[in-house]
This record gives structure tokens, C-alpha cells and sequence, in this order.
């Protein structure tokens, strides 16, 4: 009786523990789940960039997450999410309600959504295109952006593959910034004063309408005016060499001298390689004469510099700061020798632009 009474304890043990194992999936393994089924997550990432370092967290305040039937295109799942949550340590969109399978990812991203750039309500993956906002001012030609846009950024993964296995399973979407700052810079080679007052600052370009995958769409051209000029003076070292102001001559320099400069700063849309002889930078003086003008693209591929082997829509979409300098002569006009592209020379050999 004895024996019978420990085999049945037994055997009534063995049983409790598998059936605690089978409810809990291997609970060795998943007891975090607490279920049998899968989950997803997708992360974001925006190490595009030509820091090559994920700026997910510093920069992106918005996201909202499309997940597409790659049969049908139709929109199956959709999520927007933003403000802090995005900026807490190893963030993750959770995804729930998806059946296991592959699926297309497509995500506008940024806090430029909404304020700047619209993307409709669809029901299909083709309807997910951005336009940016403009306005359309009496006696001028196309469209018009005198503001700050807020960043756009573009995800996409074509297959995204959500297992059916239990666990936690991550997609990574990674990030395409789409705006770009450009500082036009006059600096007077006389030192007398730079009125920001006395210039206008236009760059023109036809990309404000991005289709779902990020290509740019048939657009009105856009004209951007500054949202802010300042006008100031800045120090100079002179180097001595008579023909390459760059160069050191017998190291020494030049004096320190005081040259007097405005800045007007804008933001624009997306750069493409297929744009590059149509974005100009133009300044116009107070009397609307043009005294300068060069196409943005053609000149900032030309200065790529230590990213020379990156392909050039590579770079177009790691870089989204562009600085340029320009210097006037005593009559206001560009001396149109040379210029300064992100710091670095351009010396221009055919000045008839």
C-alpha cells in the first residue's frame, strides 16, 4: 500500500509539471510572454547619417508605422506615436493584431508631419504619398516657403518577415532624413557692413511631393526665402599667398581682419540626384538685380571631400547641412573666383553663371 500510494504521488507530479510546462510554452524559455504566442516590435533607426551612428533618440520626436500586404498593398495596420516615449532607452513600437507572415513597412516619421507635410488617410500603400505645404502668393510663379520646417523622415522595408515561432520578434526600420538647412553666407571683403536688409535669398527647386516610397512626384517649383538672416562681422586670418587664399605662405599669416557678413538660414525639402541641375541658389540686391546664382547639387557633390567613393544619392541622404559661403567686392558684387561649400574650396573655373 505504501509503495502504490508513493507511485500514484509519483506519477500525479510528473503530470502537474508537464502540464505546467505545456501552458506556459516552455516557460523555461518564454515565462516573460506569459502565453504561446508571438510578439512583434519594430525599432526605428536613423544612422543614415554621415556620423554613421543611430540619432533615433536625439532627433525623431514623431513616427507613425504603415504595415502593408505586400500582395494586395493594402494597409492592414497602422500606429502613430510621439513625445517621450520615443526618447526612452531601447524604444519599441509594439504590433499587435497582425497574423504571422512577410509584410511591406512603410513609415512617415518626424514632427514635420502635420505642421509642414501631409500624408493622407489610405487604404492602400500607393495612397501614402507627403506633400509639403506651401502657400501661393499673388504675382509669383509656382509656390512659396518662408518658414522653419519641422524634420521628415522616410522609412521603408520591402519584406519584413513576422514568424509564427513564440517570442518576441524585432523588425528594424531604418530612416531616410528628407530636410535639409542651407546657410547662404555674404561676407564684404571691404569690411564695411553687410545690411541683411539689402539681399534676398531664394532657393528653387520642384520637391515638395514625395511618393510612398520616397521618390519625388511631378511638382509646381518651389521658391524657398529664408525664415531668418542676421547680419554681424566676423574675424579673419589673412594668409599671405597672393593666389590661393587657403595657403600658408613661409607659415606666417596675415593680420587678423574684420569682415563684415549676413547669413540667411532655410530648410528644404528632400535633394536627389536627379534635381541636380534644377535646385539653384540665388541672391538678388535691393534693386532685384541677380548677383549670384549656382545649382546647389552640382556644387555639393563637387565638395564631397573624404566621402568622394560614397555614391552621390548616398551622400545626398546622409548629408542634410549645407553651408556656403560667398564674398563680395567693394561694389557689391560676387567675386565669383571661388566659394566655400561645408568648409571646403571650390575654386571655379568657369565663373559665367
Amino acid at each position: 500500500m505504501k509503495a502504490n500510494h508513493i507511485a500514484r504521488r509519483f506519477a500525479a507530479a510528473i503530470m502537474a509539471f508537464a502540464a505546467m510546462t505545456l501552458g506556459s510554452c516552455d516557460s523555461l524559455i518564454y515565462d516573460y510572454e506569459g502565453d504561446c504566442d508571438p510578439h512583434y516590435k519594430v525599432r526605428f533607426r536613423f544612422d543614415w547619417n554621415l556620423h554613421f551612428a543611430d540619432a533615433f533618440p536625439n532627433e525623431v520626436n514623431a513616427v507613425t508605422l504603415y504595415i502593408v500586404d505586400p500582395e494586395s498593398g493594402d494597409i492592414v495596420w497602422q500606429r502613430s506615436e510621439s513625445g517621450d516615449a520615443l526618447k526612452a532607452d531601447g524604444y519599441l513600437m509594439d504590433v499587435d493584431g497582425i497574423a504571422p507572415g512577410n509584410y511591406k513597412l512603410l513609415a512617415w516619421c518626424g514632427e514635420g508631419v502635420g505642421p509642414h507635410f501631409t500624408v493622407p488617410e489610405a487604404s492602400h500603400h500607393t495612397g501614402l504619398t507627403c506633400t509639403m505645404a506651401r502657400n501661393h502668393e499673388d504675382g509669383h510663379a509656382g509656390g512659396t516657403v518662408r518658414s522653419d520646417m519641422n524634420r521628415l523622415y522616410h522609412g521603408h522595408v520591402d519584406v519584413a518577415n513576422f514568424p509564427e515561432d513564440e517570442g518576441t520578434h524585432i523588425v528594424t526600420v531604418p530612416l531616410i532624413k528628407n530636410t535639409n538647412e542651407v546657410n547662404i553666407v555674404l561676407q564684404h571683403l571691404s569690411g564695411e557692413p553687410v545690411n541683411k536688409d539689402d539681399y534676398t535669398f531664394t532657393i528653387t527647386a520642384a520637391n515638395g511631393s514625395m511618393d510612398w516610397d520616397n521618390h519625388l512626384l511631378d511638382d509646381e517649383t518651389i521658391t524657398y526665402y529664408a525664415h531668418t538672416t542676421m547680419s554681424g562681422t566676423a574675424g579673419v586670418t589673412w594668409p599671405q599667398g597672393p593666389d590661393d587664399p587657403s595657403v600658408e605662405t613661409m607659415g606666417t599669416r596675415a593680420p587678423l581682419t574684420t569682415m563684415s557678413a549676413c547669413v540667411a538660414s532655410h530648410t528644404i525639402s528632400r535633394l536627389t540626384k536627379e534635381q541636380q541641375k534644377d535646385v539653384h541658389v540665388t541672391v538678388y540686391n535691393k534693386k532685384g538685380e541677380k548677383i549670384l546664382s549656382i545649382p546647389l547639387i552640382d556644387y555639393a557633390l563637387l565638395v564631397k571631400g573624404s566621402y568622394a567613393k560614397m555614391d552621390d544619392q548616398e551622400y545626398l541622404d546622409r548629408q542634410d547641412k549645407y553651408d556656403l559661403v560667398f564674398f563680395l567686392d567693394q561694389g557689391d558684387r560676387w567675386m565669383n573666383a571661388y566659394i566655400y561649400i561645408n568648409s571646403w574650396k571650390l575654386v571655379l573655373q568657369d565663373t559665367d553663371l
